[in-house]
């Protein structure tokens, strides 16, 4: 039997139709940490750099960013997260070299710069980089990604401990702010979304 071109127009149109059709069925893959794309503001600082000078979100385009607040006194949370994180990269092979971690102190008084890339050294020394601002500028990227940290009251010898936030943001090549985990996300869900993100972005 031979089709006219009007039947054959009207099968290649539901076919399309089928196919799209089930693939808003199937629906797009699930992040595993969580979606803040369009709820958190993109990537946008300009603090100091533990590998020297200043820096701005603009320094890290092209890259996948991941950005964290803490800071090098942690006694726990810190040092776990920052590890995990080191770890996922390992895990991605070549492919973390698309990717960058901004550690963010929330204790500019006694972190000093040589202090955060003694730091962050001990992490990824490729891949890691320390961040610093003064006070104001501090409170001023915290608030811009509505990040709460106190500090402690001093002991006798001057010591105290910081309270902050544990987020881990994600944000594209282009500095959009796409995924959120934390210290408790397993590790095999950062390395799938980051595999994807630096296919995708």
């Amino acid at each position: 039997m031979r089709l006219r071109a009007s039947q054959i127009t009207v099968f290649k149109t539901l076919g399309l139709c089928a196919a799209v059709l089930l693939a808003a069925c199937h629906g797009s893959p699930k992040w595993h940490l969580d979606n803040v794309a369009h709820i958190v503001a993109p990537l946008k600082f300009s603090l100091q750099s533990s590998a020297g000078g200043t820096v701005t979100a603009a320094n890290f385009r092209g890259k996948v960013t991941l950005l964290y607040f803490g800071y090098t006194h942690c006694p726990d949370v810190c040092p776990t997260t920052l590890a995990k994180l080191a770890g996922v990269l390992r895990q991605l092979g070549p492919a973390a070299d698309g990717v960058r971690v901004l550690f963010v102190t929330v204790d500019p008084v006694r972190d000093t710069l040589p202090m955060l890339r003694t730091y962050v050294d001990a992490f990824d020394a490729r891949h890691f980089v320390g961040l610093r601002g003064d006070a104001h500028a501090t409170a001023g990227i915290a608030r811009r990604y509505r990040i709460g940290y106190t500090l402690g009251k001093p002991d006798a010898a001057g010591n105290y401990a910081v309270s902050h936030s544990s987020a881990v943001f994600i944000f594209d090549r282009n500095g959009d702010a796409r995924l959120l985990g934390t210290e408790t996300t397993p590790s095999a869900d950062f390395v799938d979304d980051l595999r994807r993100l630096l296919r995708t972005s």
